[in-house]
Parts: structure tokens; sequence; C-alpha cells
């Protein structure tokens, strides 16, 4: 055991739920922890031993060799005291222990720094590496994907559908082209947040006074962990709005909601299209993954979209969580920071983990049932748009009535009804010239 007395404390005060700070912001507040250390050494605060060891430390934590040393619930003091507290420990045990350094927690660790600015740090540092490094180049996979079959089935033509009716034709490679860029637009809105999540409330101190933090600690501090992190980042130019509220956060989830609401629309899509295989749609096939019944033998059901849908109702779900902590803050501080880093950290995962399986496992794998998509074409009675500037709209709205009640193609019913030239019946009302 690695961690000392207060982290002890914290750990008999907070039995609420087994749920522990994600390790991606583990990860990153020792990052922090190691930056400050070496802008510690730069203004002649720290010495090199104590340095090198809790570099070393840090290091350690980065590389995962000491997850189970955090052991604290998300559920614990606002500011996040009680983890801060938790790595400082850890650190200054493995100081002395594997390196033979005095390294007290809160004298050199926490040296020039206090929970109220490297927490809201470490949510910044977390998040953005986050995005940069995980969702937003699965996003880009899937992106890729959706772009490569809508290509691909840009002469595959299939009726078109408004309020789950029938609506004029259009190709397959135009309706995942536009699901292709809800991702694009989604990727250029997390993006955007880039500028405030590289901010950081690092050398505040306590409430953004920069207490016991010289002057250059800062600048110091987000060039180390620039280096460490391969992420630019610099000092907020307002410590007290930094540390006050979480309003970066509560963007980012926006964010992260929109793109929940997108790819749950595009499951929806093709649990639709997928529905069958013969009393559905039946457009598309998904591949077989697994039995879809424990009694019924031979039953498929599309289960990764259904995965990726509660997926997305978590994040929802997770974003009013952010909200509520996000202007829950009093005065200068803001007092949901660990459930906020946790949220947005398992919204972001398991966006990534989504948006991958939809390439692996449906983007580039589903069958197009080429048959049930020409079948309905030529019933499809409104074809008959098509004639509106002709005929006008009273008209073409008996034709399509007449051929949707008799079950007849719209053509042939038009020939009988209109005295337009048969030859020109087939060019306006051929899909291929409607898409």
């Amino acid at each position: 055991m690695l961690y000392g007395k207060e982290t002890k404390k914290a750990l008999d005060n907070f039995p609420i739920s087994g749920i522990t700070m994600p390790t991606d912001f583990i990860h990153s507040l020792a990052m922090i922890k190691k930056a400050c250390a070496g802008a510690n050494q730069k203004t002649g605060k720290l010495d090199s031993k104590r340095v090198k060891a809790i570099k070393a430390a840090a290091t350690e934590v980065i590389n995962g060799q000491h997850d189970e040393q955090f052991v604290l619930d998300v559920f614990q003091t606002g500011s996040g005291t009680s983890t801060n507290m938790n790595m400082n420990e850890v650190l200054s045990e493995l100081c002395r222990s594997e390196y033979g350094e005095i390294v007290h927690p809160n004298d050199h660790v926490n040296m020039s720094q206090s929970s109220n600015d490297t927490i809201p740090s470490a949510i910044h540092v977390s998040v953005y590496s986050g995005l940069k490094n995980n969702l937003i180049p699965s996003l880009r996979l899937l992106s890729d994907a959706l772009m490569t079959r809508s290509n691909s089935l840009q002469t595959t033509i299939k009726t078109g559908r408004t309020h789950l009716m029938d609506a004029l034709p259009m190709t397959m490679g135009q309706e995942l082209g536009a699901w292709q860029k809800q991702i694009v637009n989604n990727i250029e809105r997390l993006e955007s947040s880039y500028s405030r999540l590289g901010k950081l409330a690092l050398g505040g101190s306590a409430i953004g006074t920069g207490l016991n933090s010289s002057s250059a600690f800062s600048a110091s501090a987000c060039a180390e962990l620039s280096e460490i992190t391969g992420i630019t980042f610099s000092p907020n130019d307002n410590f007290f709005e930094a540390i006050s509220c979480q309003d970066t956060a509560v963007e980012v989830s926006g964010h992260l909601k929109t793109l929940a609401t997108s790819l749950m629309k595009i499951s929806n899509d093709i649990r639709w299209q997928n529905s069958g295989p013969l009393a559905g749609l039946g457009e598309i096939t998904l591949p077989e993954l697994q039995a879809g019944s424990s009694i019924m033998p031979g039953k498929v059901n599309p289960v990764i979209p259904e995965a990726v849908c509660m997926a997305c109702a978590q994040v929802i779900g997770n974003d009013m969580t952010i909200t509520i902590a996000g202007q829950g803050g009093n005065f200068q501080l803001n007092t949901y920071l660990p459930v906020i880093a946790y949220n947005l950290l398992q919204s972001i995962n398991i966006l990534a983990n989504s948006a991958k399986l939809l390439v692996t496992k449906v983007i580039l794998t589903f069958e197009v049932n080429q048959e049930n998509l020409q079948s309905v074409l030529a019933y499809n009675p409104i074809l008959v748009t098509a004639l509106n500037s002709l005929i006008g709209y009273e008209k073409a709205a008996e034709i399509a009535k007449r051929a949707y009640t008799t079950k007849r193609p719209i053509i042939d019913v038009a020939k009988e009804m209109t005295d337009i030239d048969p030859q020109e019946l087939s060019k306006l009302l051929d899909p291929k010239n409607l898409v």
C-alpha cells in the first residue's frame, strides 16, 4: 500500500458507489505532478534530487504501474482534494521506497499547487487527450468508412422516407453521405473546444490568488506539461475564472451530447433498414454476430446499433449530470469536479468505442438487398411529384391515391389519367432521374 493517512480517511468517509476515478484522469494528474516538479526546479524552489525522484515516481503512475493505489470513490469531496492527496501520498511513498528520497506529499509533491488548480487542470488535460487521441481518431475512421460506402452506393436507388412514410427516391450513397456529414460536423464542434481546454488553472493555487506559487511557475509548468503530453497547454489568463467555474467542461459535454444524438439517429436508421427479414423493410442485412433469441431459433438482431444507442443514452444522461455540476459551484470554486471528470471521460470513451464498432461490425460489412429496394420503387406513388408542374398538385394527388389503392405502378395509372406522351412519362417517372 503506497497511499497514506489522508487517503485512508477519505476511503472511510466516502463508501458510496465503489466507482473510482478514471485511470485517464489519474494518469493526467500524475503528468501534472511531474510537470510541476520540473517547474519548481526551474524556479529554484525544489532541489534536483527530489525533482528526479518525483518525476520517476510520476512516470510509473503515468505508465499505469500503480492504478490499484487510487482507491477513492468518485463521490468524494467536491474539490477533488482527496484524490489530489491520494496522488501526493503515492508519489511521496514511491520516492522514499524506490528512489531513497524523503519527499513530503504536501511540501514537495504539491509544491506551488492547490487542489483548486490541479484538479481542474487534470480535467482539461485528460479530456483534451481523450478527444485528440481517442474519440476524434475513432470518428475519423467512421467518417472515412461512411464515405467509402457512400461512394460505392451512389447508383443504388431506394425509396426515401419522411414521417416513416414513402417519399421521393434517393440513392443509398446520398443517405450515407448525410450520415458522414453529421460526423464531420461533430468532429469540428469537438475540435473547436481545444482552444479553451488548452488553457489551464495551474499557477492559480488557492482560489486563483497564486499564493505560494512564483510568477514564473504557471508558464513553466505548462511548458513542461506540453512536452510530456505532446499537446500545447498554456496558463489561463484569468485563474479566478478557471477555478470558480467549469464552463469548458459543460461546453465539451454539450458537443458530446450532440455526437450521441447523431450516432443514435444513424444507429436507429440502420435498425429500421435492417428490419425483417420478411415483415420489415429489409433494405440491408447486417452480419450475424450472435444468436438473437434464447427461444426463437434463427433469429438475428441488430445488436451493435442497439448497444450504440444505449451508450448514446448514457452520454445524454451524463450531460445532464455535468450541466447540473457545472452550475453548482459557489463563489470561487466549483465543488463537483470529480463527478464532472468521471462523466466526461466515460462519455468520451464509450463514444469512441461505439464509433469503432459501427465501422468494423456495421458500416463496412452490411449487405444491400437490391431486390427489396427495387421491388417497391415502381409502386411508390410519391413518384408522381415529378408531374406537379405539368398537371398540377390536385391531379397528381388523384393519380397517387389511385395507384396506392389499386396497388399498380404509378406509370400505368398516369398513362390512363393524363395525356402525357408515354415515353415522356417514362422519363419523368424514372427514379434514376429523380435523385
